[in-house]
């Protein structure tokens, strides 16, 4: 697998016509592979490789006579990863998340493609020539395999539709590009790196949290794009192998310094309402955030009391408690509330709890008076307490909507702030719901180029007295000098007032300091990303990686990494003796590689029928069920992964079709043409006995087109979401489906071989 990134991230230099640069054009990398082909070559054939090395060791050393493991291997493998990992990646996908197939052309064409592979297999093998393959057929079966590639790549091209062609997600597209540079857009990093302005979105909001260091950032950063980014089916594939066995992993590992500052992270998130796509849910964090729903209430004391809701993100599924307690302002306990200090309880899955506490009335007229309420949590609980710990609560002396109007005359905003807050008080009542309409007049900043919002509406509801009006400052990332605007408060609801302070002055910042802190992390980032994805050098570092349990990160392995490097260490030092990719392009590599594969697929061959003859097993249950298991165990645990990171289902399942097509194609077209020819020479035809195989055959190509079918019934309802995840329920039922139609396929096929039903 890193032999077939290496090859097919090879890129070569464009030029193209650029009116805003001096010499006319401009040089940008393009991926000479197109993603597709690459998919269907040599990614499947690197990931198909043991079944197809297997059907052609088997004819070759069983005197091209055909035999039942190698061709049964491949049904099997094609059954266990259109049903079986199909079913789990659907049932991956939280409820009521669904994901859909992006490419859906080129699935279409993948898929005819696989379904007509088995079809023509009992068309050859039952129909025209019953228990005998021909040498135009085994040739027309290889034949498949280009003429599959050529119809996906002009699926993935669009070239046969008359609207504008839709790049594939993974791949920069090459007219996007052009036309990005004609515009005088920004051209989008290459892929895997950060430039200074996604890097800006993610640090904004932490350069103020104290304890961390730029490298504790960088690797957060760094950690989220990994974790959020498209990556290839091979990517999948590899990690899941090194999950797997104890190796190095292709994402940053967090210590629990990072992984607090992610929560942080995710937090302020939260709490500030933005939606940034590369975040991660506040529901993915470890421990339940506990805070109130606001910062600040009032309440009249006439009202007799004051509800205060308490809130909880982050992690959803455990029980938590948590302690309140008020605490005097000029507001007094007894005389003007009723104290509380007690525990209160979030029961799984409950995300808001109320809080009622008593006001006193003594009908005596007093100022407006407040005390505060303080949520604390034991360090024990599975639970930290958000930026709202603390609520003030204003005990209001009359019923009046009150006045509005600016804490300060002036505010001060760096340029990288994003959203600049400048809040507004409402005092001297707090009854019924009060409008404020405000708008900016333009000094030297001007609206529009360096800040967006001019003009608004900002709606108080009854009993809030603090409310932000939020105006987007706009960083355009070049050196230039202090600007400012002022806000003026235009009119308020009927019955309310504007105080003194109606106008205020905000100036923007320019922040030398704070872009050159995002440079050292966006430098920082981008070498933690490239270490990722760095393919070892020498033969001397994949011994030492090979030797060391999780590559030699000790600090982050889990007991998990230490027992499976115990069980692979042999097998890590063999395939440490496979060239590194970076010798001839990856090239040597891949074809050493699948020397050895291919030595280690006879022993395992030998092996599977062993095994089967010693408990009782004929080949043909054999290569269904065990051999098939273990070729496909690599592909269940990268589908899965994909299923729950991707954007799309296309890497999860998109490609299980095209693979089951390249598996009969080469698989079964090679080995077959090998032995037609040879049988041919002796003027005598192949023989194939269709019975175990030809029903076998029949009875998964049936099951593939219900699958099919229900997946594609899956896309086109729209209460179901896609072809993964949806509602809990119907998930659920199609997910255990599929595994449950494996299950009949494996049970069919050997009542077949042992003769409890009749066959062909």
């Amino acid at each position: 697998m890193e032999a077939i990134e290496r090859i097919t991230s090879k890129e070569k230099m464009v030029k193209v016509i650029d009116p805003h640069s001096d010499e006319g054009y401009t040089e940008i990398p393009v991926v000479v592979w197109n993603g597709t082909v690459a998919n269907l070559t040599l990614m499947a054939l690197g990931s198909s490789a043991p079944e197809i090395l297997l059907a052609i060791i088997e004819i070759v050393g069983n005197q091209f006579k055909s035999g039942a493991l190698g061709p049964g291997t491949i049904v099997g493998s094609a059954a266990f990863n259109l049903f079986c990992i199909t079913g789990i990646c659907i049932l991956s996908i939280p409820s009521p998340s669904a994901k859909r197939l992006a490419m859906i052309k080129v699935f279409a064409v993948t898929c005819i493609f696989s379904l007509f592979a088995y079809i023509w297999l009992i068309i050859i093998l039952v129909v025209v020539t019953p228990d005998y393959v021909d040498l135009w057929e085994a040739f027309v079966t290889l034949l498949m395999f280009p003429g599959m590639v050529i119809l996906a790549y002009i699926a993935d091209k669009d070239f046969c539709s008359r609207g504008p062609r839709k790049p594939a997600p993974e791949h920069l597209d090459l007219e996007a590009t052009i036309d990005a540079i004609i515009e005088g857009k920004e051209i989008p990093e290459k892929d895997g790196h950060a430039n200074k302005r996604l890097t800006l979105e993610f640090v904004k909001k932490l350069r103020h949290e104290k304890g961390y260091t730029d490298k504790d950032v960088a690797l957060l950063v760094s950690y989220v794009m990994e974790s959020q980014a498209e990556h290839s089916r091979g990517w999948y594939r590899r990690n899941a192998i090194r999950e797997m066995t104890g190796s190095t992993k292709l994402t940053p590992s967090l210590d629990d310094k990072t992984k607090e500052l992610l929560e942080t992270m995710l937090l302020s998130e939260d709490t500030t309402g933005s939606q940034a796509s590369f975040y991660s849910k506040p529901e993915s964090l470890s421990k339940a955030i506990i805070e109130f729903a606001a910062p600040s209430v009032a309440v009249l004391e006439s009202k007799g009391s004051v509800k205060l809701n308490i809130i909880r993100t982050g992690k959803l599924t455990s029980r938590v408690v948590f302690n309140v307690e008020t605490i005097d302002g000029t507001a007094e306990a007894g005389s003007d509330y009723i104290a509380v200090k007690k525990s209160l309880v979030f029961k799984p899955n409950e995300t808001t709890l109320p809080l009622e506490i008593e006001i006193v009335d003594d009908f005596v007229w007093e100022p407006d008076e407040v005390f505060f309420v303080k949520i604390t949590v034991d360090s024990d609980e599975n639970a930290i307490v958000g930026k709202r710990g603390v609520s003030q609560v204003i005990i209001l002396n009359d019923d009046q909507p009150g006045t509005v109007e600016f804490e300060k005359p002036s505010f001060l905003f760096k340029e990288s702030i994003g959203i600049a807050r400048v809040p507004l008080k409402r005092s001297n009542g707090a009854d019924g719901e009060l409008k404020v309409k405000w708008k900016t007049t333009d000094h030297t900043a001007v609206g529009g180029r360096d800040y967006d919002e001019t003009e608004g509406e900002l709606v108080f509801k009854h009993g809030e007295v603090e409310k932000d009006i939020e105006i987007t400052i706009n960083d355009d990332m070049d050196f230039e000098k202090d600007e400012n605007f002022e806000i003026t408060l235009e009119s308020v609801t009927k019955g309310a007032f504007i105080g003194k302070m109606k106008k205020t002055m905000i100036t923007i910042v320019n922040d030398d300091e704070f872009d050159g802190f995002v440079s050292r992390i966006t430098e920082l980032t981008n070498a933690n990303l490239d270490s990722l994805k760095k393919q070892r050098a020498t033969w001397g570092q994949k011994f030492v990686e090979a030797m060391n349990v999780n590559g030699g990160d000790v600090e982050h392995a889990s007991v998990f990494d230490y027992v499976m490097h115990f069980f692979t260490f042999g097998w890590k030092l063999i395939f440490a003796l496979i060239p590194p990719s970076t010798i001839w392009g990856g090239w040597f590599c891949f074809f050493v590689s699948l020397i050895f594969i291919g030595l280690l697929t006879a022993i395992i061959g030998d092996l599977a029928s062993i095994f089967g003859c010693l408990i009782g097993l004929k080949d043909a249950v054999t290569a269904i069920t065990l051999v098939a298991l273990g070729t496909s165990l690599p592909d269940t645990f990268a589908s899965r992964t994909a299923a729950m990171r991707g954007s799309s289902a296309d890497y999860a399942i998109g490609n299980v079709t095209g693979s089951n097509g390249v598996n009969v194609f080469l698989g079964l077209g090679f080995p077959w043409v090998m032995a037609a020819i040879y049988w041919t020479v002796q003027g005598k035809s192949f023989e194939v006995p269709a019975g175990d195989l030809g029903f076998s055959v029949t009875v998964f190509t049936i099951c593939s087109v219900i699958v099919v079918i229900l997946l594609m019934v899956r896309r086109y309802v729209p209460s179901l979401g896609g072809e993964l995840g949806g509602p809990k329920v119907p998930k659920v039922i199609f997910g255990v489906g599929f595994i449950f139609i494996w299950i009949f396929y494996v049970i069919i096929s050997s009542l077949q071989t042992y003769e409890y039903i009749s066959g062909f």
